[in-house]
């Protein structure tokens, strides 16, 4: 085995010279050296069932050998020129993207980030429409940059402390804990047209666009009703209103459809993509409608983005996962997740609400008494089954939501087996 560092060190030197804002899973974080498919290895040789995908970004698998031989193909013919020398696979790229992407959204920039891609939407946006004005939704989460952060309803990645003004949050559709204290269906769907009071109260009545995530990620897995977005759309459409939808985390078979808005039955004017578009290359793009894309005129460039060689694991992403039917596997596998969780919620009131599509699902942890936030439990859990070798991520405004994302190549039995160690992990920490 090779020799590594270890933790320990790590931490000192993460200590010593990386910025304190970025933090870590664990009180006893371990060191990861190795992948394979849905499978993580560490320093001390033990093996992980890898629950969370580094975030939604290993898709199909780490280092899986299919995509990581085109890759190192790649890799020793061209790796960059800029795209302002012609180069072949990043037109071929936004070509496959064209073809699977809903509607008639057609045309792509690259970058490198989601917060590229985020930020690349909103300034398309802006040109195609001449506003500088944005919704967003309480709860989203856009990216790191400028822009992306003030589009950004999370407190606590709002770190600018002075954020872009012109930006008004909507409810988000959160029927657990909906935010006007209505219940589902009832409700009427009263979050989505709070959108149109937004823009007749908030606005000049001419915003760029609502920028949303088909399902909101950093905020624990909310996942709206059905008709949400149908409702939403109709009223953008009203008012000349753009809709971008941020597909960052739940992109590319994900949710069981290859883009999650397709669940919702609605075409957005521009969607922006990044993680598992490489499966761990660096790309991003945001991808718009010819008539929009249009407006792009003046110059514009990502040195880096689209480059040979994550524009060669975009399409090699592509390729794998229809191959591979990852979107039939994250239907299947995703409901059996979902059934088993809801059969642990029968034993265990301290899941208060279990929701998602396809492989990417919530199990919400409370206080049963009061339906409270505990993320402190949740915290416990997680760090005992990780010692037990799962690797599950968290997330939620009150960080108090276990967050599967796993490789979506994840099997029946590794459903079988995470499910039944979380139940035994339950039974002793009730």
């Amino acid at each position: 085995m090779p020799e590594y560092i270890g933790p320990e060190a790590i931490l000192e030197k993460k200590k010593k010279y990386i910025m304190p804002c970025l933090a870590h899973f664990y009180k006893e974080p371990r060191q990861m050296v190795r992948g394979e498919m849905q499978y993580l290895y560490d320093s001390e040789g033990r093996k992980y069932l890898d629950c969370f995908a580094g975030v939604s970004v290993m898709n199909c698998g780490h280092c899986n050998p299919e995509i990581t031989k085109k890759v190192c193909e790649q890799v020793t013919n061209l790796q960059h020129v800029c795209n302002i020398y012609l180069t072949e696979n990043f037109v071929n790229l936004a070509e496959r993207l064209a073809e699977v992407t809903p509607g008639d959204l057609q045309k792509t920039f690259f970058c490198s980030t989601g917060s590229e891609a985020n930020e690349g939407a909103a300034l398309l946006a802006s040109i195609y429409t001449g506003s500088s004005e944005f919704i967003a939704l309480r709860n989203g989460l856009h990216g790191r940059t400028k822009l992306g952060m003030s589009l950004t309803g999370i407190q606590m990645w709002r770190t600018d402390p002075n954020p872009v003004g012109g930006i008004n949050f909507a409810p988000n559709p959160y029927c657990y804990r909906c935010p006007l204290g209505k219940k589902h269906p009832e409700c009427g769907l009263a979050c989505a047209d709070m959108v149109e009071d937004l823009i007749k109260t908030a606005t000049s009545g001419h915003p760029a666009a609502l920028i949303a995530e088909p399902i909101q990620g950093n905020a624990g897995i909310v996942t709206p009703p059905k008709g949400y977005f149908k409702r939403v759309k109709e009223i953008l459409e009203k008012y000349n209103v753009l809709l971008i939808i941020d597909e960052v985390q739940t992109g590319f078979a994900r949710s069981g459809r290859m883009f999650a808005i397709e669940n919702f039955d609605v075409v957005p004017d521009i969607m922006s993509v990044a993680k598992a578009l490489g499966n761990g290359a660096p790309i991003s793009a945001f991808i718009s409608t010819a008539k929009i894309a249009d407006t792009y005129t003046k110059p514009g460039a990502s040195t880096l983005g689209g480059n040979p060689v994550s524009s060669t694991a975009g399409l090699a992403v592509l390729d794998y996962i229809e191959k591979h039917d990852l979107m039939g596997n994250a239907q299947k596998r995703g409901q059996q997740l979902r059934n088993g969780l809801l059969e642990l919620q029968k034993k265990y009131p301290v899941i208060g609400d279990v929701r998602g599509l396809g492989l990417m699902v919530g199990a919400e942890f409370i206080h049963p008494e009061d339906k409270s936030p505990n993320p402190d439990l949740l915290d416990k859990v997680l760090e005992t089954m990780k010692d037990d070798g799962f690797i599950i991520g968290k997330n939620g405004v009150a960080r108090n939501v276990m967050a599967f994302q796993p490789p979506l190549v994840i099997t029946e039995q590794n459903i079988n087996d995470v499910l039944n160690a979380l139940d035994l992990v339950l039974e002793k920490t009730k």
